[in-house]
């Protein structure tokens, strides 16, 4: 887990935000678990507090409230959640702090049951409740018994994520292009937790980028739940290429790197795109989960062993230094051992 922030690192988005304008409503700690997209998530949060007029501190002991931002992905990262959010609890009955807001991933996903399984939770939460966390912290220090779970649908349109508190070192960030999944692979909650794809147009894109490079960002980091995927939704067609197209024109941007590519729309364009750029590093983040035909059909990857093989081999022709990073899944319910022999091969 990562307790946030470190305050040297936080400090130029701090000032940018204003924090320190007012005087304090209140001082809170903050803790953030999971993937860079629940980070960007929380900076978001961090943002709207800090405009809110509450003090960030590095400890929970002795802080008004903690916040923990949640994974509810696989079984190891709820328990890791939970863990944590029972050692902030535990402060909270020894008096060290006087509030415990839990949000996130975690109660996207089990909803209420969360407050009846650790009761020690003043509010929870969900996903797309993130934006008012203010006002659930102003519930919390203003002692309100009620609205204790704060639930929202998923949008229709992805989210701003400017005015954030950064928590990375200030020579990089990153960029949430897009919200959701619309995937139905069957070894994977995020649809339920994070709801369909909903792409960032080009135009706010560019704006948060412009506003971290502001910020001292030099590495602009892509993510989403499904990069490839990129504009479907929006404009009828993928549109990555174009999307990266604008952001090479951002002064300031030394390094793109991309990462969540889902081999499904992985078109020749994007890999010219790719080959061609001075600023897209060859370094791909591309989850493959298997390479059996069978594995992949029963966990609905829509794509095959012959298409992989055939896609790992452009990108290693065309990409000369390519580091490919990715995810492979063993054991899933039904793997024969040839098939997990299979795996090991193709990873070899």
């Amino acid at each position: 887990m990562d307790t946030l922030p470190i305050l040297d690192q936080a400090a130029p988005a701090r000032e940018q935000s204003g924090e320190g304008s007012q005087l304090s409503r209140g001082t809170y700690a903050f803790v953030s678990l999971g993937c860079p997209k629940n980070l960007v998530d929380s900076e978001r949060m961090l943002g709207t507090l800090a405009l809110d007029g509450y003090t960030l501190v590095s400890d929970p002991d002795g802080a008004d409230f903690v916040i923990v931002n949640t994974c509810g992905f696989i079984e190891d990262s709820r328990a890791e959640s939970k863990s944590v959010i029972r050692e902030m609890i535990s402060l909270k009955e020894q008096g060290r702090t006087s509030g415990v807001i839990v949000a996130g991933c975690l109660p996207e996903r089990v909803g209420g049951s969360l407050r009846e399984e650790l009761p020690g939770i003043d509010h929870v939460v969900g996903v797309w409740g993130r934006d008012e966390i203010n006002r659930v912290a102003d519930r919390l220090v203003g002692g309100a018994q009620e609205q204790r779970e704060l639930f929202r649908p998923a949008p229709i349109r992805a989210l701003d994520d400017r005015a954030r508190l950064r928590i990375t070192p200030q020579h990089f960030a990153y960029l949430k292009i897009s919200e959701g999944c619309d995937r139905t692979c069957t070894f994977c909650a995020i649809p339920k937790m994070r709801g369909k794809h909903v792409t960032k147009p080009i135009e706010q894109v560019v704006e948060e980028a412009r506003e971290l490079v502001a910020d001292g960002v030099r590495e602009l980091i892509l993510v989403a739940q499904d990069t490839t995927y990129y504009g479907m939704d929006l404009y009828g067609e993928v549109r990555l290429t174009d999307l990266l197209a604008e952001l090479e024109q951002v002064d300031g941007i030394d390094w793109l790197r991309l990462m969540y590519l889902y081999p499904v729309n992985f078109t020749d364009r994007l890999i010219d795109t790719i080959a061609s750029s001075e600023r897209i590093v060859p370094y791909l983040d591309m989850p493959l989960q298997h390479i059996n035909s069978r594995v992949l059909k029963r966990m609905q990857r829509r794509v095959n062993r012959e298409k992989t093989v055939e896609l790992v081999g452009k990108l290693r022709s065309r990409l000369p230094n390519l580091v490919l990073r990715t995810t492979f899944i063993t054991g899933f319910p039904g793997e024969t051992e040839s098939e997990f022999e299979e795996l090991r091969e193709f990873v070899r």
